[in-house]
């Protein structure tokens, strides 16, 4: 990781667009700017939390631990979106994930003192950031109950239906977002080659359709019908 002499433009992130106007100038003082490469680790699960970041350009994974090899991906971020959080409370301030970047990723680093104190001051920050908690709950526990409840194939449509919400579609017509089907499989919970197979079902199925690691959806109905838990 290295620094970013640009920097971002004070306009994209959740506390530069709801601090007041008074305190965007401790804002610019305090924030850090870095350049990660693809495959480049932010931070992992166990360290010592330092702060809160941001991102300003690009994707990253969070994930983290899941039995002694594998990785369970928890959430993919992006532009905009916060990183680093869920290191916040707590007694031993250790961060509970990791976050890897995706493709290259510029982020807007905060020092987890400063942000607390950004809080106190912003109560238009501090509601929408308990809002986002809230919303990232509900989030976790939907998918720990897909993951206790659904089948493969049913995990498998929701994260690209999941995906396509997210992401949307870039020009060619697929989501736009490029992922390994080892992502894939961290995603949903389950083997590579469980994983592998389950997208040829789909693809055969006519409900997908598949160009190296690009995606795209078919038939949403059908999607839609395979997450449905009786």
């Amino acid at each position: 990781m290295k620094k970013d002499k640009q920097g971002c433009d004070g306009k994209t992130c959740l506390l530069c667009r709801l601090s007041i106007k008074e305190w965007i100038p401790a804002v610019a003082l305090h924030r850090k700017n870095f350049i990660l490469n693809k495959g480049e680790m932010l931070f992992k699960e166990g360290d010592k939390v330092t702060g809160i970041y941001f991102i300003y350009e690009g994707r990253m994974k969070v994930h983290k631990h899941w039995g002694t090899e594998k990785e369970l991906i928890v959430r993919f971020a992006q532009k905009g979106d916060i990183v680093g959080h869920r290191g916040m409370g707590g007694v031993e301030h250790f961060y509970p994930v990791s976050a890897t970047a995706l493709e290259p990723v510029k982020v807007c680093f905060i020092d987890m003192d400063f942000f607390q104190s950004s809080l106190k001051i912003n109560h238009e920050l501090l509601y929408e950031l308990m809002l986002f908690y809230a919303q990232e709950l509900q989030s976790s526990e939907r998918h720990m109950r897909n993951l206790a409840h659904m089948s493969v194939k049913g995990r498998m449509a929701n994260a690209l239906l999941l995906l396509q919400q997210k992401f949307g579609f870039n020009k060619d017509g697929f989501i736009d977002i490029s992922l390994s089907k080892q992502d894939l499989a961290s995603y949903i919970g389950a083997t590579y080659e469980t994983t592998f197979r389950i997208l040829n079902e789909l693809i055969d199925e006519r409900m997908i359709a598949v160009a190296g690691k690009s995606i795209t959806i078919l038939n949403e109905a059908k999607l839609l019908r395979l997450t449905e838990i009786t």
